[in-house]
């Protein structure tokens, strides 16, 4: 493999519009880490409105709210609870879990020189990029970023300004989310290294390849809806837009009496199946490194193959869940019911097989292993939390409270977050040659993990006592509300804890990458295929020498041999 030849690339070929698959996920991982930024910031002044509500917002307040004198009105909070929660799941999350670790270590870890596609590849960033630089700009607009929730539910949203410039976006994020999932499927089908059969493919690959088949199938329905309603808003169209509605205290022409449920309908067939493109990724990292630091092999391996298959399957039949409360009748609401509950099964399965493989092992308590360890109870809480979402008699009750906030944000937030972080300070060394400071990995795990807590943990107590969520002032205007905004203030302190929780992250980041490459391929002695090439992967080729497998992905602690781990690729 090392006599391939590559013409000398010059910086850009090298670093810009390279095709390199590794080079590809680095700039998704740099730029989706920055929205993710960027998205906490947009909390952090909502935070600071719902603790301290018509009080100006101290150092950004006169810059971003000058007509209002520095205070921030309902409309300003709409706004930024809107982009927070696109920017955050759509240009953070998704492109963090599948377009960065995904492009990196697919490849990688079948022991393929690339991706199946390439310039393919390389299209998908750019048109995520694109996306993602449209969402901003509409910020500089005249009429202003979209603020009709990330959920976009008409006939609020074609008549509401911004709404326009954030579909233009949603369509170029979906289409680069469907040309990378597409070639992810293709990469893991057609470039497995000889002898990687499918039940040797590692735990992580697995997680990937039913992601992608979420995004390919449940995308294309929003991104149609997502036209349809930009021809309502500018082509004088109908698709969402009943007949008889009153706007601002005029009758709006609308012809064809269309439908605002439909949009539900879609937006929601695409969005549940996209909780599970948030959190399979997850799974499959916190898999890889329980197995690793755990010392033995993954428990119950097919199991797990079979579980996060069947929950892709059913994540299809689950969506009007969401929508118990539009009178879609008792049958329905059943149907839905009965879906969500068989959906938590492969989910009990999952973090089961996850804490059996604990039991016995030889625990390394390192930066990745606590990340991944807190994914386990945080993620159990965010399930456990949904279930009373998924019927509708407690449904009615709970149902657009904070209680549903902080149950997604389990999910996402402690969640998927935390394992993300977990497979970045786990895969840092294969990806720079460094290995990340521990001591200041700790130093970001601990007080993170104790603020994330603090910020979601008292929404369930609020969402319970009845506060509605989407409150620009904490529900300060509802006397059933009063015995519990104090809470907002220590959700605000917390929310500002975790955003000093991260400057040991960024400053250990920076600081690693000025140190010396360390010459070890391998310092965490795993088993899986892409320890085996260098650090970093050689450009386009990734292996300095042939890849052949010879066994399962997770070969720890084999009794007879010297070592405790035996890698995949050893004769």
């Amino acid at each position: 493999m090392s006599d391939n030849h590559h013409h000398e690339e010059n910086f850009f070929q090298k670093y810009i519009w390279s095709v390199d698959h590794k080079v590809i996920g680095i700039q998704y991982g740099v730029t989706s880490l920055l929205f993710l930024l960027f998205g906490f910031g947009l909390m952090a002044v909502m935070r600071y409105q719902l603790a301290y509500p018509e009080t100006v917002i101290p150092i950004l307040g006169q810059w971003l709210f000058s007509e209002s004198g520095g205070i921030m009105l309902p409309e300003n909070y709409n706004t930024f609870g809107a982009m927070h929660g696109t920017i955050m799941i759509f240009l953070g999350v998704v492109p963090l879990a599948v377009g960065a670790f995904g492009n990196y270590l697919v490849p990688l870890q079948i022991g393929a020189p690339d991706m199946a596609f390439p310039r393919l590849n390389a299209a998908s960033y750019w048109t995520y990029f694109v996306g993602g630089v449209v969402m901003m700009a509409s910020f500089f607009t005249p009429e202003g970023a979209a603020r009709s929730g990330w959920t976009s539910y008409p006939p609020l949203s074609i008549f509401e300004s911004g709404q326009t410039m954030w579909l233009l976006s949603m369509v170029f994020l979906i289409t680069s989310s469907l040309l990378g999932s597409m070639n992810i499927i293709v990469t893991i089908v057609q470039l497995r290294a000889p002898g990687l059969t499918w039940f040797k493919l590692p735990f992580f690959i697995w997680s990937q390849l039913v992601t992608s088949f979420l995004l390919v199938l449940a995308f294309p329905p929003l991104e149609a809806a997502a036209v349809l309603q930009l021809m309502d808003r500018i082509a004088g169209t109908s698709f969402f837009l009943p007949s008889g509605l009153v706007y601002a205290g005029s009758a709006v022409e609308a012809y064809g009496n269309g439908s605002p449920l439909l949009w539900q309908h879609l937006f929601w067939f695409l969005a549940h199946p996209e909780v599970y493109v948030l959190i399979l990724p997850a799974i499959g990292i916190v898999g890889e490194i329980l197995a690793n630091n755990t010392r033995k092999p993954l428990w119950g391996y097919k199991s797990l193959v079979y579980a996060i298959s069947f929950l892709g399957f059913m994540s299809f039949i689950v969506w009007a869940h969401h929508m118990f409360l539009t009178g879609m009748g008792q049958t329905m609401s059943a149907f839905f019911q009965l879906t969500t509950m068989i959906i938590s099964i492969p989910s009990v399965v999952v973090l089961t097989a996850f804490f059996i493989s604990l039991w016995g092992g030889s625990i390394r308590f390192n930066t990745p292993m606590l990340f991944a360890l807190s994914f386990l109870p945080m993620f159990g809480i965010g399930g456990l939390t949904g279930l009373p979402l998924g019927v509708a008699a407690s449904d009615i009750y709970l149902h657009d409270t904070y209680y549903v906030i902080g149950h997604f944000h389990y999910v996402v937030a402690p969640g998927t977050l935390f394992a993300l972080f977990a497979g970045i300070y786990y895969w840092f060394p294969k990806i720079t040659g460094r290995r990340l400071h521990e001591g200041m990995g700790k130093l970001h795990f601990f007080p993170s993990f104790l603020a994330m807590n603090g910020i979601f943990m008292p929404m369930f107590i609020q969402g319970l006592a009845g506060l509605s969520r989407r409150m620009y002032d904490g529900g300060q205007q509802y006397a059933h509300a009063s015995d519990i905004t104090h809470w907002n203030e220590f959700m605000t302190i917390s929310a500002f804890i975790l955003g000093l929780a991260q400057i040991p992250f960024i400053l250990n980041i920076f600081i690693t990458l000025s140190s010396k490459k360390s010459k070890d391929r391998n310092p965490w002695k795993s088993t899986t295929i892409e320890w085996s090439a260098p650090s970093p992967p050689l450009p386009h080729v990734n292996f300095d020498s042939a890849v052949e497998v010879h066994r399962g992905p997770y070969e720890y602690s084999v009794p007879e041999r010297e070592e405790d781990y035996y890698p995949q690729t050893s004769p």
